[in-house]
């Protein structure tokens, strides 16, 4: 796998990658938006800073670029060994991993539901991620409501 882009070429395409307002956010962002869906954008008060935190629903979500969080990941190992600065990226690219399983396992130490959405699925699949969003709130409602009323309950 060689790159085609010269040394400048490829420092410049890595400078314009962003870390917030990605197109993959802004796709789910809108489609949540219009379905009447509140939200927070990079919620700095959760570990990980969620791309987008539901906090009436304690809901964290994160839109993971398949390169950066590493989709597929044997795979891209060893088509990165075969590149330039392959220990650089295979380490990044595994304490990325490494991290989003920490991240989520804060998260629901502190009460909330991490989800992950690949980019290429956000761009052809919006709905369906939608769809498990509404599904999860449907569910916290339910047994909230569940709970209020049970009487049985002893919280």
């Amino acid at each position: 796998m060689a790159d085609v882009l010269t040394k400048e070429q490829r420092r410049k395409a890595m400078q314009h990658v962003r870390s917030k307002n990605t197109s993959i956010e802004l796709v789910l962002r809108k489609a949540l938006w219009n379905r009447g869906i509140r939200y927070r954008t990079n919620y700095k008060d959760l570990p990980g800073k969620p791309d987008i935190a539901i906090t009436k629903y304690n809901i964290a979500i994160f839109c993971d670029s398949e390169f950066f969080h590493g989709k597929n990941w044997d795979e891209l190992c060893c088509q990165l060994s075969k590149g330039n600065n392959a220990q650089y990226w295979i380490r990044k690219i595994s304490r990325n991993r490494e991290r989003d399983i920490e991240v989520e396992k804060q998260l629901q130490d502190l009460g909330w539901i991490p989800i992950r959405f690949w980019g290429k699925d956000i761009i052809k699949n919006t709905d369906d991620c939608v769809r498990e969003i509404e599904n999860i709130i449907v569910e916290i409602k339910s047994s909230n409501l569940a709970s209020k009323y049970n009487p049985l309950n002893t919280d």
